[in-house]
């Protein structure tokens, strides 16, 4: 009989208390500002783009913010985080391919 070993990849959560950023919740899309961060795969600028033509023409958004990291394999400028963070009501990370 043998011994299979099965492993998790998953990281187990910091805690289940929700961050006090987070309980402000969005009430609306209407007059907000939406930030995306584009990964820089192939594609995700033409999907970033429907989507904030989208979110402006039918729920009201008052501007988009894109930008883009400059490669799949790096974390985003903690500048550009920092930035967005200030200027965006809600920030959507993206994946192409």
């Amino acid at each position: 009989m043998q011994t299979l070993t099965l492993f998790d990849p998953t990281a187990p959560r910091a805690s289940d208390a929700v961050p006090a950023l987070a309980q402000a919740a969005l009430r609306g899309l209407a007059g907000a500002t939406v930030g995306f961060i584009d990964n820089a795969k192939p594609n995700f600028n033409h999907l970033a783009d429907d989507i904030a033509e989208l979110l402006q023409a039918r729920y009201g958004v008052a501007k988009v913010i894109k930008r883009r990291k400059p490669s799949a394999s790096l974390p985003a400028d903690p500048a550009v985080i920092a930035a967005l963070s200030l200027e965006c009501d809600v920030v959507i990370a993206g994946s192409g391919d």
